[in-house]
C-alpha cells in the first residue's frame, strides 16, 4: 500500500514539473485576414503547446496592433506581423527579430462583371478597395500599381477594408474595383467578377523574380529570443507543424474553423482547401533574397523609410528547429 502511494505520488511530482518546464509566450495575432484562420488552427490544435510551450493568445482588431505591441514588448512574438510593419519597425532600429515566413501574399484585382475596366491600367480616377494602409497587402497591391501601370496613389481612391468590407463595397457598387482573395470571391459565389490582374504575376513581372510576396512574418522580440532561445525553436517546430497540418488534414482544419473561428461550412471549407496558397513555415535562403526585393521595392514605392540592418533576419533558430525531431 505505501509503495504504491510512493508510486502515485512520484508520477503526481513527474506531472508537475512537465508543467514546469511548459515555456510561457505570449503570441499576439489579428483577428482578420488570415492570421485569424490560422490562429484558429493553432489555438485549437495546441500546436504550440505540444512542442513545450505554454502560450498566452492575446487578439488584436487593428492590423498594425500586433506591430505597435511588440515594440512594446507587452507581446513576444506575432506570428502574422504585416510585412511591411515589421519592416518598419525594423528600420527604426526596434529591438525585434525576423525568424519566419508565415503568409502569403495571395490576392486578385477584380471588377464586376460587365465593367468598363479591363486592367489596372484603367484604374485612374477610380475608387479601389484595399487592406488598410499600414498593411503588407496594401504595401504590395500600391507597389504593383505604380510599376507595373504607373499609377501613383493620388492617381486613384484607396478605399480600406477588411475583405467582407470589400466584397460588400463591390456588390453595392460602392466602389469599382478590388484586391480580394481567392478565399473571399469563393465565398460569395452569386457575385459575378472579372479577374483583372493577379497579384503573383505581377509581382514576379515587376521583381523579375520567381519570389512570391510575403504577407505575414513571425516577429520576436529580442528580449524573449535573448532570453529564451530554446522557446523560440520550440515556437517555430509548432508553426510549422500547424501548417503542414492543415495541408494534410483539410476537413479537419476546416472543422476547427468552424468551431474556433466561428465561420460557416462553405467559409470553413473555402480556406481549408486553399491553405497551401497561403500559409507557409519557411526562413530559407531564397525566402530572405526575396523579403529582401520586397523591402527595396517598398522603400522604392514609399510605404517604407530607412534601411533594415541585415541581423534583422535570424535564420538560425528556423535551421535548429529543422533539425529537431
Amino acid at each position: 500500500m505505501v509503495r504504491r502511494l510512493l508510486l502515485v505520488l512520484m508520477a503526481s511530482l513527474a506531472g508537475l514539473g512537465s508543467v514546469a518546464a511548459q515555456e510561457k509566450i505570449r503570441v499576439g495575432y489579428w483577428t482578420s485576414g488570415f492570421s485569424v484562420c490560422f490562429g484558429a488552427v493553432l489555438e485549437a490544435g495546441k500546436f504550440l503547446e505540444q512542442k513545450g510551450l505554454a502560450p498566452e493568445f492575446i487578439r488584436f482588431s487593428d492590423v498594425n496592433a500586433p506591430t505597435k505591441t511588440l515594440l512594446t514588448n507587452s507581446i513576444d512574438v506575432a506570428f502574422g506581423t504585416s510585412t511591411n510593419g515589421a519592416f518598419s519597425i525594423a528600420a527604426q532600429g526596434a529591438p525585434v527579430e525576423l525568424v519566419l515566413s508565415t503568409q502569403l501574399a495571395e490576392a486578385t484585382f477584380v471588377t464586376r462583371e460587365g465593367s468598363p475596366l479591363n486592367s489596372p491600367a484603367d484604374f485612374r480616377g477610380k475608387k479601389i478597395g484595399m487592406s488598410p494602409a499600414g498593411s503588407a497587402t496594401y504595401a504590395i497591391a500600391t507597389a504593383v500599381l505604380e510599376r507595373n501601370y504607373g499609377l501613383k496613389p493620388s492617381d486613384y481612391t484607396a478605399v480600406p477594408g477588411n475583405e467582407g468590407q470589400l466584397v460588400r463595397f463591390l456588390q453595392q457598387g460602392d466602389i469599382d474595383a478590388a484586391s480580394l482573395r481567392a478565399v473571399s470571391t469563393a465565398s460569395v459565389p452569386d457575385l459575378k467578377l472579372k479577374p483583372l490582374a493577379v497579384i503573383f504575376d505581377e509581382w514576379k513581372k515587376m521583381t523579375r523574380s520567381p519570389a512570391l510576396p510575403v504577407l505575414g512574418v513571425a516577429t520576436f522580440h529580442k528580449t524573449f529570443t535573448r532570453d529564451h532561445p530554446d522557446g523560440v525553436v520550440k515556437f517555430i517546430r509548432g508553426m510549422i507543424e500547424a501548417t503542414r497540418f492543415g495541408s494534410r488534414e483539410p476537413d479537419k482544419a476546416a472543422d476547427m474553423l468552424r468551431h474556433a473561428a466561428n465561420l460557416d461550412a462553405r467559409d470553413a471549407t473555402s480556406y481549408a482547401r486553399l491553405w497551401d496558397q497561403i500559409y507557409i513555415a519557411s526562413l530559407e535562403p531564397q525566402d530572405v533574397a526575396g523579403l529582401k526585393i520586397m523591402a527595396d521595392v517598398f522603400r522604392a514605392s514609399g510605404t517604407l523609410e530607412g534601411t533594415m540592418p541585415d541581423e534583422f533576419f535570424v535564420t538560425k533558430y528556423y535551421e535548429e528547429a529543422k533539425r529537431k525531431p
